[in-house]
C-alpha cells in the first residue's frame, strides 16, 4: 500500500492539497470547494457550477408555439426519431 499523503495547517490555517490529488480531481486554481465536518475528518467536495434547482423552479418557463402535446403524442413523436435517425445510421 503506498504511503498516504500528508499536508501542514499554516499559521493562517491554509492546507496545501498534494499536487497528484489535485491533479487527479482536475482542480485547477480557483476551484472553489464545499468543506464538510465529519466524524471521522474533513470532506472536501468540489462545488457544482450551478445551484441545485428543483422541476418547479423550470417547470413552464419554456413558450411554445403550438397547442399542449398529449403525452401519447409525445411518445409517439420520440418513436418516430428514433425509427427516422435508425433508418439514417445513426442507432
Amino acid at each position: 500500500m503506498p504511503p498516504k499523503a500528508t499536508t501542514i495547517v499554516s499559521t493562517k490555517g491554509r492546507v496545501v492539497l498534494p499536487k497528484a490529488i489535485r491533479k487527479q480531481r482536475r482542480w485547477e486554481a480557483g476551484t472553489k470547494l464545499i468543506v464538510e465536518d465529519r466524524p471521522d475528518g474533513v470532506l472536501l467536495k468540489a462545488a457544482p457550477f450551478f445551484p441545485p434547482s428543483r422541476p418547479e423552479d423550470a417547470f413552464g418557463c419554456l413558450r411554445t408555439g403550438g397547442p399542449s402535446r398529449s403525452l401519447a403524442e409525445m411518445e409517439a413523436a420520440v418513436v418516430a426519431e428514433v425509427k427516422r435517425r435508425h433508418a439514417r445510421g445513426r442507432y
